[in-house]
């Protein structure tokens, strides 16, 4: 008898349609019924795990069948709900989320889970957000939490203690997502997701030398294309609109097929890392006059020491052709900041020169160990995209693309802190800027205290001073764009909300105890 593993998972909804996403335990007719509709598609197979995403066009409360069977919604929780997403009002965002429980001892080592905390919250009759926007890091593939290390001892005596196939990335978002609170949240809450480096592995795709390291383990091979196609599953496939997931190749080769598409999504995935043109992570969304850009700024880097960038060239003319004005907002989604504190942004473009060979192949040597050592991988160690990057954002704000957007905001995740910074050309009043960078990290992995002061000493400190010095001495230019943070740092565990009305934004940023605290609120427009 099926029954459900993972979800339901409200994905993509728009005006007038919603995707639900579920992992079953067998093969079976996975139906949606609201109200008098009902919707009905069949499980496809990988690596002998079932899924199904069911599109439905209805709204209002629904509930989930397997083989004609009800398993849903849960005894003792509210309906779970499809609202149509006409406008986006308010968007919750963050990243860096770890799974582990949540009694005393691991509170007290990883702090409370703001997404879980959040639930709560909307289990008591807050009101829902338009959609739920994580940043990478949902999972962490190479940090794995006790129970996972426990699955993976019992299955296997050798290799890392990390996740290094597609059924040990199943069990590690089954882990994540199946918390009762945060499973019913996933099931009433759209959401749109985008990786990070530990969704993968950290430091993934720093530089041409780490993959060069990376691919003579014997175990890598088998963990990145695993990493890659459980993502496309797990995420990647929420994230489509109906038409475009239909369009698919690789969904329209597995989806309908009585066999085991693993093999199948295994060669997609490994192509996808080999060479990125191959498929396209990012992806754009116009809900109401608000464009949300997700950007894949990890698998798309082109890492040529004599054309390194951000974005390889394909992606970087999409990008292009939709970061474009004529809207009231304009949202990007970076999983790594743009704008970092000054200080630690020289740095990394500092380090990014001497990896390059600016002081010469010795001082490379040693430029490339600290790139990996302090993750100097952000916008910053790609001075080229940022600079390009700089340009485009100055051109919309200034009505070059179109009318000029109220804002452009930059949300991103990765530091494990918090805080809002805004930009503009050099001789911007940034008091009254139209370029924001908003930061929400960790929804659940705080810093230590030590590491705390570190990061404040390091980025808002000494490195302002060093940073400035060590840019001249490889007389990088002087950076196009100035910007300054405006409201933090924080370092609890938080979730971010941008609220949107016609074209007036405000921001807040919450932690989790207690009762949900407001840590700040900030309008961005008048």
């Amino acid at each position: 008898m099926p029954d459900l593993l993972v979800g339901p998972m409200l994905r993509y909804v728009d005006e007038t349609s919603a995707s639900i996403w579920v992992e079953t335990t067998e093969p079976c007719e996975v139906t949606i019924a609201v109200g008098g509709t009902r919707a009905t598609d069949r499980t496809f197979t990988i690596h002998g795990h079932h899924y199904a995403i069911v599109d439905v066009e209805a709204t209002g409360a629904y509930t989930v069948e397997l083989g004609g069977r009800p398993v849903w919604p849960l005894e003792g929780f509210p309906d779970s709900q499809i609202c149509p997403l006409e406008e986006l009002n308010r968007v919750v965002f963050g990243s860096c989320r770890t799974t582990v429980p949540h009694d005393d001892a691991h509170v007290a080592t990883h702090g409370v889970d703001v997404l879980r905390e959040y639930g709560l919250r909307l289990m008591e009759g807050e009101d829902l957000p338009s959609l739920l926007l994580f940043l990478g890091d949902q999972v962490y593939a190479d940090e794995p939490s006790q129970e996972m290390l426990d699955f993976i001892h019992a299955r296997r005596d050798e290799g890392p203690d990390e996740i290094v196939d597609f059924e040990e990335y199943a069990e590690l978002y089954r882990l994540a997502w199946t918390d009762p609170v945060v499973r019913w949240v996933l099931s009433t809450v759209p959401s749109a997701m985008i990786f990070d480096d530990h969704d993968v592995r950290d430091d993934w795709n720093t530089s041409m030398v780490w993959r060069r390291q990376m691919a003579e383990v014997d175990w890598w091979p088998a963990r990145i294309a695993s990493a890659l196609g459980a993502y496309w599953v797990y995420q990647h496939l929420g994230n489509l609109s109906p038409s475009e997931r239909k369009a698919d190749p690789m969904f329209a080769e597995i989806h309908g097929s009585d066999t085991d598409g693993g093999a199948r999504l295994d060669a997609f995935a490994k192509k996808a890392d080999e060479d990125p043109t191959s498929t396209r992570w990012s992806y754009a969304r116009d809900i109401g006059n608000t464009r949300l850009v997700m950007l894949d700024t990890r698998c798309a880097r082109e890492l040529d020491p004599g054309h390194r960038r951000m974005l390889d060239d394909a992606e970087w003319e999409w990008f292009t052709d939709v970061a474009t004005g004529g809207l009231d907002h304009l949202l990007i989604g970076s999983s790594v900041p743009a704008f970092l504190p000054s200080g630690i942004f020289d740095v990394e473009s500092w380090n990014e020169a001497v990896a390059g060979g600016a002081w010469g192949p010795r001082a490379a040597k040693w430029g490339e160990k600290i790139r990996q050592t302090l993750d100097l991988e952000h916008w910053g160690a790609f001075r080229t995209s940022f600079e390009e990057l700089g340009a485009l954002l100055v051109d919309i704000a200034a009505g070059r693309r179109g009318r000029a957007p109220a804002t452009i905001v930059l949300l991103s995740g990765d530091v494990h802190y918090s805080y809002l910074a805004a930009a503009g050309p050099a001789s911007a009043d940034l008091d009254s800027a139209r370029i924001y960078q908003a930061v929400c990290s960790p929804i659940r992995n705080p810093l230590s205290r030590t590491l705390r002061l570190a990061n404040v000493i390091g980025s808002f400190g000494i490195a302002s001073i060093v940073g400035g010095i060590l840019t001249r001495t490889v007389r990088l230019p002087r950076r196009a764009l100035r910007w300054k943070i405006t409201d933090g740092p924080w370092f609890p565990n938080a979730m971010a909300t941008i609220d949107l009305q016609g074209r007036s934004a405000v921001l807040r940023w919450h932690t989790a105890r207690p009762a949900f605290e407001e840590i700040a609120k900030v309008r961005l427009t008048p």
